[in-house]
């Protein structure tokens, strides 16, 4: 199935969107053998042994300013799987916005190679022009709000074996639905002179 990011219409015009993003797997795993029902004093008993059932790869995109946040689930994670959902990000999600500020990880894909590497010059350079990327310091990735979507995404709907892809997607389907529809600004406890304080020996000295 298509995964199509969800758009926003007419709200950014003028003021460009913040996004966070980042990227984790999770394995499909089935079950060898029944588990045992829970009943009344017990809880579900699973086997140890099971089966592996491939992984898939996720990408998170975040806004943390309206608590949205769009997860896409690919077979891999490719400098390629990246730009393709970058496009996806500019034209389906904010089609509107002149300028998106993408903030995330210093992973080898993240950068404006990878849209060169997947599409023709001239789209490539259109997609720059749209974007403005920002990248947390290096070993300070949790400073990226989506770092933390996905971990809550971990705990809540991906804490138990999941035998195949659709059903890693209907999880995340059911969850993000759920989590956009309560949706809320993120509370960020960092001012700016306060990460330059605290976080000093993240950042590079020049």
């Amino acid at each position: 199935m298509e995964e199509v990011l969800t758009v926003y219409p007419g709200v950014y015009d003028k003021t460009p969107p913040l996004i966070c993003m980042d990227e984790s797997s999770k394995p499909q795993v089935r079950e060898v053998r029944p588990p045992l029902p829970a009943k009344p004093g017990t809880l579900e008993k699973q086997d140890t042994e099971y089966e592996r059932n491939g992984v898939s790869h996720l990408f998170m995109f975040f806004e943390p300013l309206a608590g949205k946040r769009q997860v896409a689930v690919t077979d891999q994670r490719t400098a390629v799987d990246w730009a393709q959902q970058i496009r996806k990000l500019v034209d389906e999600s904010y089609p509107h916005a002149e300028r998106i500020t993408l903030v995330m990880d210093n992973l080898n894909t993240h950068s404006g190679a990878s849209l060169y590497k997947a599409f023709p010059p001239e789209e490539a350079r259109r997609l720059m022009e749209k974007l403005e990327f920002h990248y947390t310091p290096k070993h300070g990735s949790w400073l990226n709000m989506a770092e933390i979507e996905l971990s809550i995404l971990s705990r809540q709907g991906l804490d138990r074996r999941l035998p195949d892809r659709d059903t890693l997607k209907a999880e995340i389907a059911v969850w993000q639905q759920q989590r956009n529809a309560s949706a809320r600004p993120m509370e960020w406890r960092f001012s700016t002179e306060e990460a330059r304080v605290k976080l000093k020996k993240l950042y590079p000295t020049l």
